[in-house]
């Protein structure tokens, strides 16, 4: 009994340690790499191009084979005309036999590069998956921190216009402003009251949104709160050229185009080898035994030795008409090869247009941090004169709260332009092979 319960206070120890962890970026990223299915299942595609490469290296040994029969005969036999008698026979054979590919039009030796070469696609394809989770991951993240800032700022408006109304109620009592002030204040504060409800949901939906691309239990998820600073125009690539040139040469997709047209190749190569001779040799070596009541044969061990033989055989298949289907395959596979580099092409021009998307995209969000910036600055000097006005009777209060209604939208602009502004360099950091951190 003791040693249970000590057993059971230690996994509801882990339990919560587990409910109550804080993730870092990191340490999201690594377990996505380590626990998506997407990725076990490419991890699993590189276990079985490992087994194609051993079943390609086994064509180049000798194929052996046993055969051992025995059979077992009852019944009368005629051994003259009308003379019957009762037979038993048994007979035991046995075989091995040798065979082995000289040549076959190079087809072995192509199928093993073939097989090599998809090995290498795979582990292609795999860090290409794993650099599209590692953003998908690092957006989901900053989708986090920028909800979480959205909810601090919404917070903080609400002590504001708490604040505000406990001053409204002393005004009134002073006799300095009318009642129906407060009903203005007490409504402001119910707006701002539901702006918290709205982004703390958001802010739960956005944990919920990475705990589930994480593929982790939603109940207890939390990341670590990072300040991302203020972002400046330093961050921003002045050239798009040396991020296109990088590309083109390191990223992923492009090199998995590029293995697939030297596949479609060596397709074309393995097709082409129904065009040439087939050479196989072979060995056999076979014995027999057998025994019957009506006769007296040798020992079985004897008879083994006595009706032993050996047989060699050397086969040379020539292809003279095939039907076409030799001649449909190499131009299916010369046709597959075009198509191969068509694809490279077409890989180059979307990714052109992404990295051109994103440049395009992270300068305007430079833009707009940049508005939103001068913005705010304005907005906080409207709503501080506002203020000042509305406290010597020149400004009511449905004037001072559409100043503030700007000022929110103004914090909350900004909120969205730095965070935006953050992501797309980041993407831009991603296409130049950079690791993604928020520092």
């Amino acid at each position: 009994m003791k040693y249970s319960f000590l057993t059971l206070v230690f996994l509801v120890s882990l339990s919560l340690s587990a409910q109550n962890k804080v993730w870092t970026l990191q340490e999201c990223v690594d377990y996505a790499l380590e626990n998506n299915i997407t990725v076990k299942q490419a991890e699993n595609s590189l276990l079985i191009n490992d087994q194609d490469i051993i079943a390609a290296k086994g064509n180049f040994l000798p194929s052996l084979g046993a055969n051992l029969r025995q059979s077992l005969s009852l019944g009368n036999v005629e051994l003259f005309a009308g003379t019957f008698v009762d037979r038993t026979f048994h007979s035991t054979n046995a075989s091995f036999n040798v065979s082995q590919t000289v040549f076959n039009g190079f087809r072995n030796t192509n199928l093993h590069k073939q097989s090599l070469l998809n090995l290498e696609t795979s582990q292609l394809e795999l860090n290409r998956i794993k650099d599209d989770i590692s953003l998908n991951v690092a957006n989901a993240y900053l989708n986090v921190l920028f909800n979480k800032e959205n909810l601090e700022t919404a917070r903080a408006q609400y002590e504001f216009s708490k604040t505000q109304l406990k001053q409204v109620r002393d005004l009134v009592d002073a006799g300095v402003q009318p009642k129906a002030n407060i009903f203005d204040a007490e409504a402001t504060l119910s707006s701002d009251a539901q702006r918290v409800t709205v982004a703390d949901n958001n802010y739960t939906l956005a944990l919920l949104t990475l705990s589930q691309l994480l593929q982790v239990p939603f109940e207890g998820f939390n990341v670590e709160i990072l300040e991302v600073d203020t972002p400046s125009a330093l961050l921003m690539y002045n050239d798009i050229t040396p991020i296109l040139n990088y590309a083109f040469e390191n990223r992923y997709e492009i090199k998995v185009a590029e293995k697939n047209i030297e596949n479609a190749e060596i397709n074309t190569e393995i097709s082409k080898s129904g065009y040439l001779p087939n050479i196989t040799f072979g060995y056999g070596f076979n014995s027999a035994a057998n025994f019957s009541n009506l006769s007296d044969d040798n020992s079985f061990f004897q008879q083994i030795n006595d009706n032993k033989g050996h047989n060699f055989n050397l086969n040379v298949s020539i292809p003279i008409f095939s039907r076409f289907q030799n001649k449909t395959a190499v131009a299916r596979s010369k046709i597959q090869e075009e198509n191969s580099k068509l694809q490279l092409d077409q890989v180059k021009l979307t990714l052109e247009s992404n990295i051109q998307r994103a440049f395009t995209d992270a300068q305007a969000a430079l833009k707009a941090f940049t508005a939103a910036q001068k913005s705010l600055e304005s907005q906080k000097l409207a709503f501080s004169n506002s203020q000042d006005r509305y406290n010597l009777g020149a400004m009511n209060s449905f004037d001072l709260d559409q100043a503030r209604i700007r000022l929110i939208n103004a914090e909350s602009s900004l909120i969205n332009a730095k965070y935006d502004f953050v992501f797309k360099t980041k993407v831009l950091d991603f296409y130049l092979g950079k690791t993604i951190t928020l520092d």
